[in-house]
């Protein structure tokens, strides 16, 4: 019987009893940290000469993980961020491991002391409200799938519900009427509610009367075949109606759209609103206030209203006056 300190019994253990019975992680947790121990075994394979159900817990050293990271940057060009996401999920494993393996206290402690890549925090994009309503202008709804995809950015823009929430919606989760309101589970097991708009609500009224009068499936965004939206076709959506609004919205040239910036738009639209930042975390799920820092951070407007309330350094304005061409000649030998 193999021990329970042995790496293939521990790492079994974490997946089963940490992520799936104890945590109940989301399907989308499980395959992130499948991934990653997937590519570390492969790369353990390669730099070990050893099978992965030949590891030993001791054969992780600390060098052994950073050269693993390292490795995940230059072979495969994962940038920082994933390079982050998968320490992450080794760390998760050892913290396991620090319970069920206690005599590998000391190897553990060195290896979640290994830190977090520093990276720069790009500014979000998200759409302005000419860019939202070409975006919405770009679906052809004498389809079934027109209407059934205008639906969905529909209340993707108004919502900010996050791709996995949206894709999970069943028609039971939309509440009509007065109070109209949207039911999901989020992320971290968490139910909220959040409220629809009077347009945005007799959008999804019709969509349903036409999905339930055919459609045996309970989910709002079935695919064409009855199942669930993938990550892959909602991204391919988004990008599609994209290009075609460029045609009439100049502005969208510049910008990236996904199915994530549609949650920016939906907290800049309150944010523009003047809803108080502790409201727009409430509003799409954040754990922490903190998070909804970056869309104060993005939001040029607000600055210019804080520029506008300052006093202007006193001096007077002059016109460029360029220095002699001889002496700027010189000067650039």
């Amino acid at each position: 019987m193999k021990a329970v300190s042995d790496f293939p019994s521990l790492l079994e253990g974490f997946f089963t009893k940490r992520l799936m019975a104890q945590r109940r992680a989301s399907s989308h947790t499980i395959g992130a940290y499948r991934d990653t121990f997937r590519l570390l075994l492969q790369f353990a394979e390669k730099r070990l000469g050893r099978p992965p159900s030949r590891l030993e817990l001791k054969d992780l050293q600390p060098t052994f993980i950073a050269s693993f990271l390292d490795d995940l940057e230059q072979s495969r060009a994962n940038g920082t961020r994933s390079r982050n996401a998968r320490l992450a999920a080794i760390r998760s494993f050892f913290q396991y491991a620090a319970l069920e393996a206690p005599e590998h206290s000391a190897l553990i402690q060195r290896v979640l002391a290994i830190p977090r890549k520093r990276c720069v925090r790009p500014l979000i994009d998200f759409l302005l409200r000419p860019e939202i309503e070409a975006l919405l202008a770009a679906v052809d709804r004498s389809t079934w799938l027109g209407r059934r995809d205008y639906a969905f950015l529909r209340i993707a823009t108004q919502t900010g519900l996050r791709l996995s929430e949206m894709t999970g919606l069943r028609r039971e989760d939309v509440v009509l009427g007065v109070g109209a309101h949207v039911h999901c589970e989020g992320k971290g097991r968490k139910m909220r509610a959040t409220p629809l708009t009077k347009n945005t609500a007799n959008v999804l009224s019709k969509w349903i009367k036409e999905q339930a009068s055919w459609d045996e499936t309970s989910l709002l965004f079935p695919s064409s075949r009855g199942g669930r939206l993938s990550a892959d076709a909602v991204q391919y959506l988004v990008a599609k109606y994209a290009v075609i609004a460029q045609r009439t919205c100049g502005s969208l040239t510049t910008k990236r759209i996904t199915p994530h910036v549609l949650r920016h738009t939906a907290a800049m639209e309150l944010l523009l609103a003047g809803v108080d930042r502790a409201l727009i975390a409430i509003w799409l799920g954040h754990e922490s206030v903190e998070t909804t820092q970056i869309y104060l951070d993005a939001n040029l407007e607000l600055k210019e209203e804080i520029l506008a309330k300052t006093r202007p350094l006193k001096g007077r304005a002059r016109l460029f006056r360029p220095g002699d061409r001889l002496l700027a000649f010189l000067k650039n030998l």
